[in-house]
């Protein structure tokens, strides 16, 4: 049996904690957050990274570089293996609907590359990367026309076992097309290539034992990527 008193406390802690339920939002609602997407290829994802989660995506979540942590919604669709085609087919669709990010980076081109080293013919594989990445960058203006989009280039690897010139002269055409077609639709490209330049410890091919094809970068690798990303985000 309820007492009188009983019911009186019950009845002042419901109108005490009413107001508080009112004003407060609740835990899935996210509209004021910076949502941050990050896609592309198996560098994206943290590949090369140990643990994956140094990253350079997780590493400019984790430093706070779009906003503050608490602040920031971090999606990672980034996928080993990843062609400029797969990017634009099956990524985009999901930045655009449901995941709606405030800025992106993206990272993409090294699997386009690696087709060409296995018999793929250079010049259709280049048209086929401004196609793509053309498409890619008009969705999505035309999708999220108020999201910040940053690309980055691609890094020489001349550890590979490849006969002069090596996969050097690939790489620049690349990243000849990756600053072309980023100037047209005003995205801001992050200079990765003359990070790596010159430099040791920044791809796992140098370490002692390395598979010869591993084109990966290292832990330093992934610092020296986001580190080239914080600088072009800082200045845009």
């Amino acid at each position: 049996m309820f007492t009188r008193e009983w019911v009186r406390a019950v009845t002042v802690m419901m109108f005490t904690l009413a107001p508080m339920g009112v004003g407060a939002e609740v835990p899935w609602q996210f509209a004021d957050n910076t949502r941050y997407m990050a896609m592309g290829d198996s560098l994206a994802s943290g590949y090369g990274a140990v643990p994956a989660t140094q990253g350079y995506a997780y590493l400019l979540y984790q430093e706070g570089v779009f906003d503050k942590i608490p602040n920031t919604l971090l999606s990672n669709v980034g996928l080993i293996g990843a062609t400029s085609a797969d990017v634009l087919n099956y990524q985009v669709p999901l930045a655009i609907n449901p995941y709606v990010p405030t800025v992106i980076t993206l990272t993409v081109g090294g699997n386009d590359i690696a087709s060409i080293l296995t018999g793929a013919d250079p010049a259709t594989v280049l048209m086929n990367f401004q196609t793509n990445l053309s498409a890619i960058f008009t969705q999505l203006r035309t999708g999220l026309p108020n999201a910040k989009i940053y690309i980055n280039n691609l890094y020489d690897i001349p550890e590979l076992p490849i006969p002069p010139p090596g996969i050097r002269p690939i790489v620049q055409a690349f990243n000849q097309i990756i600053e072309g077609v980023a100037g047209v639709f005003n995205v801001p490209v992050a200079d990765v290539f003359s990070a790596f330049e010159g430099r040791k410890g920044l791809r796992l091919i140098q370490r002692n034992g390395a598979d010869q094809f591993e084109v990966h970068p290292s832990n330093a690798g992934h610092r020296a990527i986001a580190k080239a990303f914080k600088a072009v985000i800082e200045n845009n």
